[in-house]
């Protein structure tokens, strides 16, 4: 575990980004970039090939699996016809990250709420939530169509402090994408990097500018438990 966690004040909720964060749905979304593929009569990629590319949802695997772009013209209809195929398997084999359960209860016995803020669209989320029997759990979900704005525009996270009924300076957000970070840091809101995550992009995560970076869902515990009374 690397960076500071001198908390301004003590943490006193967890929001988590959902793909790649709190969920493992790298093979359900590799799967349905793949039912693309087989269709241009392309051979499936690994899974290894696309998990660094899962946070960033179609139009990351397009991009790594078609070489098609948004702005391509077939980018749109391509999204389309994956998002269909995602549907058909979104909780096939869609799991929390080890480590992630246990942290979870850990934050419920100590009343803390936790919740989730991602970029997947609504649809998608309330299905893959309640696959992991989590919905009923979480304090809030907010999703990517949830608010006028996606991540990393800051309003998704404010909702959900606002939801939650905890202010952001004393909410942390977890991801594992740089936008995730950037929309910690303009909502006013610690951040910290799940290093166990996809971590997809250009950027070395440690110029992301997170307040911490944890290897293992349950350095969040602990960091949290590090400043609280």
């Amino acid at each position: 575990m690397s960076g500071r966690h001198a908390w301004a004040q003590p943490i006193r909720a967890v929001l988590f980004d959902l793909d790649g964060t709190l969920a493992d749905t790298a093979g359900d979304l590799g799967a349905a970039l793949n039912t693309l593929r087989v269709a241009r009569g392309l051979e499936p990629l690994p899974l290894a090939t696309l998990r660094p590319h899962a946070s960033a949802g179609a139009r990351g695997l397009i991009g790594v699996g078609l070489d098609i772009h948004p702005g391509d013209d077939e980018f749109e209809p391509l999204r389309q016809a994956f998002l269909d195929a995602y549907m058909a398997c979104l909780a096939d084999s869609t799991c929390l990250f080890d480590g992630m359960a246990e942290l979870l209860l850990r934050l419920e016995a100590a009343n803390m709420p936790w919740g989730v803020v991602t970029n997947k669209p609504h649809r998608f989320t309330l299905p893959v939530m309640a696959g992991l029997q989590l919905q009923a759990r979480a304090a809030t979900i907010i999703s990517g169509d949830s608010t006028a704005h996606a991540k990393p525009h800051p309003l998704p996270l404010l909702t959900a402090c606002e939801q939650a009924g905890i202010a952001a300076s004393a909410t942390l957000y977890v991801g594992d994408d740089l936008r995730d970070i950037q929309a910690a840091q303009a909502a006013g809101m610690p951040s910290a990097v799940a290093g166990w995550g996809y971590l997809g992009g250009d950027t070395p995560v440690p110029d992301w500018g997170a307040d911490i970076i944890c290897p293992h869902p349950m350095d969040i515990w602990s960091a949290v438990q590090a400043e609280r009374p």
